[in-house]
């Protein structure tokens, strides 16, 4: 029996969610299903993983034929690094506390990198909202001057208004 890895349609319209599913080639995407692998939801960002890493290992080292889309998310979870320093053990070119290393290392360097991504996107939005803050204070400043302008207008022309009177009164 040929499997895949593919993802298999959830959520509600204009809302997708999906499962990371272990299926027949022949079975239709969103149908009969070995084994539920895992999540994804690409609603969130970054989009959220939910996987059980060492059976999607499992499952790539016996042959199945993940998706490209699924392929990807393997991928970024580390699941065919791991593949492929599990083979460098099974050759004989490092022993299996090494293959630890390097992934640990990887997936050291994949978390201060999405941290970092993380981080600069913080403070660009503290940025972008400080200077809406100042563009926002400068538009009230100008406004309150045209108001002020108007009161000063407005109490000027009464005081004009008023002074003509008291002569006409006083004669």
């Amino acid at each position: 029996m040929a499997t895949k890895i593919r993802l298999q349609r959830g959520g509600r319209k204009s809302y997708a969610f999906y499962s990371i599913v272990i299926a027949d080639v022949r079975a239709p995407r969103d149908g009969k299903f070995t084994e539920k692998i895992g999540t994804y939801n690409p609603n969130t960002n970054p989009a959220t993983v939910d996987l059980n890493f060492e059976r999607a290992l499992y499952w790539v080292e016996t042959g199945a034929q993940p998706t490209d889309t699924v392929r990807n998310i393997l991928k970024g979870e580390g699941v065919y690094l791991m593949k492929h320093l599990r083979g460098g053990v099974k050759k004989g070119a490092f022993d299996e506390a090494t293959a630890e290393k390097k992934f640990d290392a990887w997936k050291q360097a994949k978390t201060n990198a999405t941290e970092a991504a993380e981080k600069k996107a913080a403070e660009e939005k503290k940025a972008a909202a400080a200077k809406n803050l100042e563009e926002e204070k400068k538009v009230k400043e100008a406004i309150a001057k045209k108001v002020a302008e108007k009161k000063a207008q407005a109490a000027q022309a009464a005081a004009e208004e008023s002074a003509p009177t008291e002569e006409q009164a006083a004669e």
